[in-house]
């Protein structure tokens, strides 16, 4: 990374108050990277604390539509730039076939594929103007393949995984290139409440952030379109 505090590179990072996202982000800053963290309810993210100005946190609420331009905005107004962004923020509603309403439905896309249809859409121009921007998308081994019967889940996780395919397309000449993490079960507390496998055997988020940023620090000809990181075997993956 440059060694000037103003020629440093700078990562917008949505869901950085904790878990994945929050240890992308210590991950990142460990790296050189000044950070914009995206979080609901403003406030110091744990390891990031004391970074001073080289990370700000900004008002994002993923289920408002406007905020995605805002903290865009924001961000470049602050830092002058653009170079990474990281989609974290996502939710789980079980939705089958047989069971769970239209309003979680409408939630899992406003959320988890809405949200970062409109951060990539405000923030692709600075992405290009870098020559080496990143956009990395939180899928999922759910968006690869139906494993249970939380159809809803899979369905938006499908469609963020497509979402970064068509970045690829529409960012390739400009030096864009965007890559869709797809984790099984990694332990936070979003998987606590919805796994049953204990915590111990799911994948460590700090070995998830170490990969996202190896990934983000290739040259624009080691493009990842996808990585796929387990923690128990699949026939199929």
């Amino acid at each position: 990374m440059g060694s000037e505090p103003d020629q440093a590179p700078v990562a917008m990072v949505s869901g950085a108050s904790g878990g994945i996202g929050g240890a992308i982000a210590r991950s990142l800053h460990q790296s050189g990277y000044r950070l914009s963290l995206g979080i609901r309810t403003p406030r110091p993210v744990a390891g990031l604390d004391s970074a001073g100005a080289e990370v700000k946190t900004f008002s994002y609420d993923a289920t408002r539509a406007e905020d995605a331009r805002v903290w865009v905005n924001d961000t470049v107004r602050h830092f002058g730039r653009i170079d990474v962004l990281v989609n974290c923020a996502g939710i789980i509603r079980t939705v089958t076939l047989e069971e769970g309403s239209e309003e979680d439905l409408e939630a899992l896309f406003e959320v988890n594929v809405k949200a970062p249809y409109r951060l990539i859409r405000a923030a692709l121009p600075e992405l290009k103007k870098c020559g080496r921007g990143r956009v990395i998308n939180m899928a999922s081994l759910s968006g690869k393949r139906v494993r249970n019967l939380n159809a809803g889940y899979q369905m938006s996780k499908f469609a963020l995984v497509a979402l970064t395919h068509a970045v690829r397309r529409a960012g390739w000449e400009d030096g864009v290139r965007a890559t869709a993490i797809c984790p099984g079960w990694v332990r936070t507390e979003m998987a606590a409440r919805a796994a049953s496998m204990p915590p111990e055997e799911m994948t460590d988020a700090d070995e998830l952030a170490a990969l996202v940023t190896s990934v983000i620090g290739l040259s624009n000809n080691a493009s990842v379109a996808e990585l796929l990181v387990n923690c128990s075997f699949e026939t199929m993956l």
